[in-house]
């Protein structure tokens, strides 16, 4: 069969479109799941309001809706929209992306559990001072708490914002919170963030280390269990078939009739292999 120059033309495309798709999940699937997840969620909700399927009066934070009418919903989806496709929307999706994946591949490496610690406590926090503050969407509150506790935990790194600015990473949140001005915005959803973020750097990383400090935060069981993940047991002595290359079949009939007395070729002779060891 002979293919026509269009055919490998298409052919090609299908090629090409299947190795972009594979590169693109690939990179997608490369994002820390906690990044992955609040990411993906603020984007396509953002999208589904821009496209009308889904209104921002459903969305917003309103204590009367969620206690009286049980729309328990709305204590998660006012951190997801950043108002329509816009500059706004570009750089706050932009800014939790950074310093969201930040944290989660430095600070919080292995301990994604206590990643999601860090959630709850901000959204619960957050949420309680909107209560008093009539506030309705909180996303941009979220993310200048995620900025907060990075730029503590990252004194000497030095910023340069839009090429103009150069300063030391903690005060990258007053930073922001003067670009917040110059636009015109009220500042009072950057206050709430940056307050929240410190509430939680103190009692995280100033409190335990006072004299007389202790751990007041501590991520429960149930969340470590669902988010970690689990270390083998150094005492644990696999079993033949669980070892690398398994049984070695027929060995015995190789060593004679005395095989049944030797160790299993699968350990090598050696009673102190423990077998591979996963590590993270």
């Amino acid at each position: 069969m002979v293919c026509t120059s269009r055919e490998m033309e298409h052919s090609n495309c299908i090629q090409d479109f299947n190795m972009a798709h594979q590169n693109f999940w690939n990179t997608y699937m490369d994002i820390p799941p906690v990044t992955r997840g609040y990411t993906t969620a603020c984007v396509l909700t953002t999208l589904a309001v821009h496209m009308e399927l889904v209104s921002p009066y459903d969305l917003y934070f309103n204590p009367y809706l969620v206690f009286k009418h049980h729309q328990w919903w709305r204590l998660i989806t006012n951190f997801l929209f950043f108002g329509t496709l816009s500059f706004n929307f570009v750089f706050n999706i932009i800014f939790t992306y950074r310093y969201c994946r930040t944290l989660e591949e430095s600070s919080f490496r292995g301990r994604t559990s206590d990643f999601v610690m860090m959630f709850i406590f901000g959204a619960v926090a957050t949420l309680v001072i909107a209560y008093f503050a009539n506030l309705i969407f909180l996303g941009h509150a979220f993310t200048l708490m995620l900025v907060y506790v990075w730029s503590r935990r990252n004194p000497l790194v030095r910023m340069n914002f839009f090429g103009i600015l150069n300063f030391q990473a903690p005060l990258l949140p007053l930073v922001i919170l003067g670009f917040s001005l110059l636009l015109g915005n009220s500042v009072q959803i950057d206050l709430i963030g940056i307050s929240v973020g410190h509430i939680y750097y103190f009692l995280e990383d100033v409190f335990p280390n006072q004299p007389g400090g202790f751990k007041i935060l501590k991520t429960p069981g149930f969340l470590k269990a669902i988010f970690d993940p689990v270390e083998d047991d150094p005492n644990y002595n696999p079993l033949p078939e669980e070892r690398p290359g398994g049984f070695q079949w027929g060995a015995a009939a190789n060593e004679g009739a005395n095989a049944d007395n030797e160790a299993p070729a699968a350990n090598n002779g050696d009673p102190d292999d423990q077998g591979p060891r996963q590590r993270f």
